[in-house]
């Protein structure tokens, strides 16, 4: 692809943004910018790109400002969806998204991790089983450094493990994956998306440019997963809870099972760190994807007993009177708080809610009611959440976070669980999921 002079806008100005601006002005294009916040809330970028002089439009995005484009770069966070793209494509405006222009220019295979829950935790595993084998590993995409980093030809990379959001896919053209790991499919961004089965299109996208020749790893109990292979065309690599595999992984909670080319390896979960039937699951598909890209048994083994996990996801932070405190803040959706709650076989006292991302609350139906001793509830959603589950365990409300954890504190006994998870983005009160869990772990560490 050949950008010198040729116009070229960035839409949003986060850190993607800011990384492909940098890249394209490195490529000789004609360079502008649309920016939806305003100058005052990006003080800091302001000033960066002020020495560029190029034309940045602050405060919202102008059809105009688009129709003047050769090529239009969104960032992950720009829906698709608004006017300004729409007459851009309808004028015959290529609109792509960033990790579809750093494809056009990687050397490096790409090994790809979607999914509406576990996708940062299995691609930092995979990355760090690669490493432990010695691998040239560049990890991005959604977590870490934008993928578009990567494509400066600097350094010669053997694999590029890549966290990819549905965001992310909705505009790839050519973008291919030579092996995409899906590891499951629950409501999510149902405030971005029309319907579920447009969520659905977008999560498996990641496919869409793959042939026999690539690998798709996928798991076999999530039931949309299962009922969407006949849109996947690369070999297929299965991982399970509930059945042993030909080929594939299968677990029993205590051992990973791999069979590959007709031969079985265990992986002892011993010693591992992670817990939850959640992390076994990613746990299995990074193995798979680890064992296809050259990692050994042993590497494999070494990153199983040492890798901790993330801050935010089902994070121990304290043990008082005998009741164990968990932050689980990056739990934004339904199927992420189910996966939590399947965790736990002691009584919970669940705090949820926050900015209400209008999804099917039902699959907590049946959790809440057999593990959940008490519910108490926050934010905008709470309303709605009670009206929808209130009936089925003891129901309180709190007008705040701290009051949340002070009334889960006086009410809970020893050998209970206090789990923030909140099944909701956090927009409504915090800035992000990450402030919202550093804050609960502020108010659990003064009581």
């Amino acid at each position: 692809m050949d950008l010198r002079g040729r116009k070229v806008l960035v839409v949003g100005l986060a850190r993607t943004g800011l990384a492909t601006l940098k890249f394209l002005r490195e490529k000789g294009s004609i360079l502008s910018a649309s920016e939806l916040r305003s100058k005052e809330e990006m003080r800091e970028v302001l000033e960066e790109l002020q020495p560029w002089g190029i034309e940045i439009e602050w405060g919202g995005h102008s059809v105009e400002h688009f129709l003047r484009q050769d090529l239009i770069v969104l960032s992950p966070g720009v829906d698709p969806g608004i006017e300004p793209v729409q007459k851009a494509l309808k004028k015959g405006i290529p609109v792509i998204s960033e990790i579809e222009l750093a494809y056009y220019f990687l050397d490096a295979p790409i090994l790809g991790v979607t999914g509406t829950n576990g996708k940062t935790t299995t691609t930092l595993l995979i990355g760090e089983m690669l490493k432990e084998e010695g691998k040239r590993v560049g990890i991005g995409g959604n977590v870490g450094d934008p993928l578009i980093l990567f494509a400066d030809g600097k350094e010669r990379w053997e694999v590029l493990v890549v966290e990819i959001s549905s965001f992310q896919l909705e505009r790839i053209e050519r973008f291919r994956p030579r092996c995409a790991v899906l590891l499951n499919i629950t409501e999510d961004h149902l405030d971005r998306y029309p319907d579920f089965n447009t969520y659905i299109q977008a999560k498996l996208k990641i496919f869409e440019n793959q042939t026999i020749e690539d690998w798709a790893i996928l798991n076999r109990d999530d039931p949309v997963v299962m009922s969407s292979i006949h849109q996947i065309f690369g070999k297929k690599l299965f991982f399970t809870m509930s059945k042993a595999e030909e080929e594939g992984a299968f677990s029993n909670g205590e051992e990973i099972f791999l069979r590959l080319n007709h031969r079985e390896e265990r992986y002892s979960l011993k010693e591992a760190p992670l817990k939850g039937v959640h992390n076994v699951e990613n746990m299995m598909a990074a193995i798979l994807a680890a064992r296809l890209f050259g990692s050994s048994q042993r590497a494999i083994q070494k990153v199983i007993e040492r890798f901790q996990g993330l801050e935010h996801r089902l994070e121990w932070v304290r043990e008082i009177g005998g009741v164990r405190f968990y932050n689980d803040s990056k739990g934004t959706n339904v199927g992420s708080v189910v996966k939590s709650l399947q965790s736990f076989s002691e009584p919970v006292i669940l705090i949820a809610g926050g900015k209400d991302k209008k999804t099917d609350l039902s699959p907590l139906r049946d959790l809440i009611q057999r593990r959940v001793k008490r519910l108490i509830l926050i934010g905008e959603a709470k309303e709605r959440m009670a009206k929808e589950l209130g009936s089925l365990t003891e129901t309180l409300m709190a007008e705040s976070l701290e009051k949340a954890v002070l009334l889960a504190y006086q009410t809970a006994k020893p050998g209970e669980v206090v789990l923030l998870s909140p099944a909701c983005s956090s927009f409504d009160m915090f800035k992000d999921y990450r402030e919202r869990g550093n804050v609960f772990k502020e108010l659990v560490r003064r009581l």
